[in-house]
C-alpha cells in the first residue's frame, strides 16, 4: 500500500515512516521543517521506498494515496508557542486539507490527536467520554482548541460518509528521533544528565504524566488503522504514572548523575496529572498494551542522544 505522512521529519511522523517501510509499504513524506529535522528525512531516503515532498500543509496538495497519515503539527510548548497563529492554522488547515487528499483519493486516515484535548483534567484516568477541562484562551490553547477543532473536523467527514477518518489520541511519548531542543520533559532531563546540569523541575514536581515509548505507541497506529470498523477517538499510551520528581530519579539513576535539582515555577494551565484509560485500545486492538516500561525505553533514548553527541 501507499502511505503519505505528513509531518515525516518530525518525532512520530520518522518513526511511523520507519515502521511502514518496514512492513514493507510504500511512504511518501510531506513536511516543511517547520519543526522536523532533515536529518530524520535523510534517514528515510536510504529506503528507496521513500519519496519526500517539501510543502506546507496548510496550503492544498494533491497526492495519491492509499492511507493519509496526519501527523503534520509541532507537539511540544517551545515548538507550537513559537507562532501559535501558525499553530492553529496547521491543526485546522493542515487536516482540512489531509481529509480533502484523503477523499479525493478514496484513502482511509488516520489523525494524530492529543491527551491535551482534555486539557486540565479533573476526571482520573481519562476516558474518551470525558469532555475535557480546557483554558481555550490560555498559552497553550492554540495546540489543544486547534487539536479539538481538527476532531471535530474529522468526525464530520466521517459521519458524512465522505472519509473513514481514524483517531488516535496520543499521550506522553518519547524515543528516537526526538528533537534535543523540543522542551520535552523526557528529552530535558536526559540532556541536562548527560552534560552534568542540574535537572529542571517546575512546580514542586508532583504532576504526574504517563510516559508510552515510540515502538509501542506506533503499533498502536498500526493496529488502529487495521481495524475494520472505525469506533471513534481511541486513547494510546502507557497507563503506568509517574511524578516529576521519580522521572527525574530515574534519569538520574541511569545516567549516573548526582547534579541538584533546580525547580523554576510552573508554567500557566500546565495539567497537574495525565494518564490514559486503555481500556478501549485493549478492547478493540487484539490486546493491545505498551511493552517497554519505563528504565528501559530511557536507557534507548540515552542511547540515541548519546549517538547523536558522537555524531
Amino acid at each position: 500500500m501507499r502511505y503519505l505522512v505528513t509531518g515525516s521529519a518530525g518525532f512520530l511522523g520518522a518513526n511511523l515512516a520507519l515502521r511502514l517501510l518496514a512492513d514493507g509499504h510504500e511512504v511518501i513524506g510531506l513536511d516543511n521543517y517547520h519543526s522536523g529535522t532533515r536529518a530524520n528525512t535523510a534517514m528515510l531516503l536510504k529506503n528507496p521506498r521513500f519519496r519526500f515532498v517539501e510543502h506546507d500543509v496548510v496550503l492544498p496538495y494533491d497526492i495519491p494515496c492509499d492511507v493519509v497519515c496526519n501527523l503534520a503539527c509541532p507537539a511540544s510548548p517551545p515548538h507550537y508557542q513559537r507562532d501559535p497563529v501558525y499553530t492553529l492554522r496547521i491543526s485546522v488547515l493542515g487536516t482540512l486539507h489531509a481529509l480533502e487528499n484523503a477523499e479525493r483519493h478514496k484513502a482511509r486516515m488516520l489523525q494524530a490527536s492529543t491527551s491535551e484535548i482534555y486539557g486540565d483534567p479533573l476526571v482520573h484516568p481519562q476516558p474518551e467520554t470525558y469532555l475535557g477541562n480546557v483554558n481555550s484562551t490560555g498559552p497553550r490553547a492554540c495546540y489543544d482548541e486547534g487539536k479539538r477543532a481538527a476532531e471535530t473536523l474529522c468526525a464530520d467527514f466521517t459521519r458524512l460518509g465522505r472519509v473513514d477518518a481514524r483517531l488516535v489520541r496520543i499521550f506522553n511519548t518519547y524515543g528516537p528521533q526526538m528533537r534535543g531542543d523540543d522542551g520535552r520533559v523526557v528529552t530535558n532531563f536526559l540532556l541536562q544528565a548527560m552534560s552534568g546540569q542540574p535537572l529542571t523541575v517546575y512546580g514542586a514536581g508532583q504532576q504526574t504524566r504517563s510516559f508510552c515509548y515510540v515502538d509501542d505507541l506506533i503499533e498502536g497506529f498500526v493496529r488502529v488503522l487495521a481495524l475494520p470498523e472505525n469506533h471513534g477517538p481511541i486513547n494510546l499510551g502507557n497507563p503506568n504514572e509517574f511524578t516529576m520528581l521519580q522521572l527525574a530519579e530515574e534519569v538520574q539513576k541511569l545516567v549516573g548523575s548526582s547534579q541538584p535539582l533546580r525547580f523554576e515555577p510552573l508554567p500557566t494551565d500546565d495539567p497537574k496529572q495525565r494518564r490514559p484509560d486503555i481500556a478501549k485500545a485493549r478492547r478493540l486492538l487484539g490486546g493491545w498494551e505498551p511493552q517497554v516500561q519505563l528504565a528501559e525505553g530511557l536507557g534507548k533514548t540515552l542511547a540515541y542522544f548519546r549517538k547523536q553527541a558522537s555524531a
